[in-house]
C-alpha cells in the first residue's frame, strides 16, 4: 500500500510537493503545520529525499525498458511541431573528504564544495509562430551527470512521447559543442526522419559572437556600434555568409591567433543553423528562451543560492521533483512512481550512459528501439 514509517503515499506526495515548491525544508515544514500534518524538519527532509529517489528510480527503469526495446512509443507528439532545447546551469555540490583519524582526537567532518553543471532539457509542442501551443504543458527533465546522460534522456523522452510521428522536430540551443556533437546520435536513436529535423542556433548567442569579433578588432566605439547594428540586421535577415565575409575583410592583417578568427570560425561553422529568415517564415523559434527560463525556475530559484550546497543525489532528486511540479505533471508522476514502487521497492537510480561520440565515430549502426504503438493508434493520433 506504500505506507512506510507511518506516512501514507498522500502525505509523502504532499511533503515532496511543498519541499519542491518552497525555497527550503524549514518553510515546507511550517506550511505543513498550517495545513494539518505536524512533522519535524528531519522527517520532512527524509520523506522528500526518499520520494525524489523513487521518482529517479522509476525514470531509470523506464530508460532501461527503452534500451531493451520494451517501451512503446507514445502519441502525445504525433502530428505536431516539436521544439527541443538543452542547456546547463550551475549548482554547488558537496562531497566528503576523508581525513586521517588520530587516536584520542575528535575532528569535524571535512567537505569539499565545488561548482557543477546540471544539464536541463525542455520539450514542448509549438504553434505556427514558434511559441508553446496554447493549452499544452512542456516536459522538463535534467541530470547532474554528463552530456551523454542528458542526450540519452532526450532520446528516451522523444521516443516515449512519439516524436518519430511528429511533423517536425526543431533542436534549439546555444553553441555548446557537447550538444551539437551528439544530435546526430539522438536523431538516429529515436528514428527521426532527418529531413524533418531542424537545428537552430540561438540568435542572441550568434549576435554576441559578432560583438566579440568586432571587439577583438579594436575599433572605435562609434564605428563598432554602427558596424554591429548592420551585421546584426544582416544576420537576422538570414545573410550569415555576408556577415562572415565582412568580418573576414575587416580582419585581414590580424595575427592568426587573434580572437577575431575564432569568432569568425564559430559563425562559419554554424552557417546551416543561422537561416533565421527561413526559420522565421516556417514559424520556428529563433531563441532558446524556454530552456533559459526553465533553468531559472527549476534550478536557480531552488537549488542555487548563497550558502546552499547539495549532495549530488539530493540535487538530482530535487531537480526531478521541481520539474514535475512546475510543468503541472505532479499527479501523473506520482501515479507512475507509486505503481513502479509497488512492484519493486529498490531505489537504485544511477545508470551508465553510452559513449555517444565513440558510437558516432565507429562503424556501429545506431538503431532505434523496436517497440511501437499499434498502427491504428498512430493513424488516429496523426489524423487528430
Amino acid at each position: 500500500m506504500g505506507i512506510r514509517k507511518g506516512a501514507t503515499p498522500a502525505l509523502q506526495s504532499q511533503v515532496g510537493r511543498l519541499t519542491a515548491l518552497l525555497p527550503s525544508v524549514e518553510l515546507a515544514r511550517d506550511e505543513l503545520r498550517r495545513q494539518g500534518p505536524t512533522l519535524d524538519e528531519k522527517a520532512v527532509h527524509r520523506m522528500a529525499r526518499q520520494l525524489g529517489a523513487e521518482v529517479l528510480a522509476t525514470r531509470t527503469r523506464d530508460l532501461q525498458r527503452y534500451r531493451d526495446g520494451q517501451l512503446p512509443a507514445g502519441l502525445e507528439m504525433a502530428g505536431h511541431h516539436i521544439v527541443a532545447q538543452m542547456d546547463g546551469g550551475r549548482v554547488r555540490i558537496r562531497t566528503q573528504v576523508e581525513a586521517k583519524k588520530r587516536k584520542g582526537v575528535k575532528s569535524r567532518r571535512k567537505i569539499r564544495v565545488e561548482w557543477r553543471e546540471p544539464k536541463l532539457l525542455i520539450l514542448y509542442l509549438s504553434d505556427r509562430k514558434g511559441r508553446m501551443l496554447r493549452g499544452t504543458r512542456p516536459w522538463i527533465d535534467g541530470t547532474m551527470n554528463g552530456p551523454d546522460h542528458l542526450m540519452e534522456l532526450l532520446a528516451f523522452h522523444l521516443h516515449r512521447l512519439g516524436a518519430a510521428q511528429a511533423k517536425t522536430v526543431s533542436f534549439v540551443s546555444d553553441g555548446a559543442p557537447w550538444i551539437w556533437n551528439r544530435l546526430d546520435w539522438v536523431v538516429r536513436r529515436v528514428g527521426l526522419d532527418a529531413k524533418r529535423t531542424e537545428r537552430i542556433l540561438d540568435c542572441c548567442h550568434a549576435v554576441h559572437h559578432i560583438s566579440l569579433a568586432l571587439q577583438a578588432l579594436g575599433l572605435a566605439e562609434a564605428e563598432r556600434t554602427a558596424t554591429y547594428r548592420t551585421l546584426r540586421h544582416q544576420l537576422r535577415a538570414g545573410r550569415s555568409r555576408d556577415v562572415v565575409a565582412t568580418l573576414r575583410t575587416m580582419a585581414e592583417g590580424q595575427p592568426l591567433d587573434s580572437e577575431v578568427w575564432t569568432e569568425i570560425e564559430y559563425l562559419n561553422k554554424h552557417e546551416p543553423h543561422l537561416r533565421y529568415d527561413w526559420f522565421g517564415y516556417r514559424g520556428r523559434p529563433l531563441g532558446s528562451g524556454a530552456v533559459e527560463s526553465a533553468i531559472r525556475r527549476v534550478i536557480n530559484l531552488r537549488l542555487k543560492g548563497n550558502g546552499i550546497y547539495w549532495k549530488e543525489e539530493n540535487a538530482e532528486a530535487m531537480l526531478a521533483l521541481r520539474a514535475a511540479v512546475l510543468t503541472g505533471r505532479w499527479e501523473e508522476t506520482m501515479e507512475r512512481t507509486q505503481a513502479a514502487m509497488a512492484r519493486d521497492r529498490r531505489r537504485d537510480w544511477q545508470w551508465a550512459a553510452p559513449d555517444i561520440e565513440a558510437e558516432l565515430n565507429s562503424d556501429a549502426v545506431i538503431k532505434p528501439p523496436m517497440a511501437q504503438p499499434e498502427p491504428s493508434e498512430q493513424s488516429e493520433a496523426i489524423a487528430a
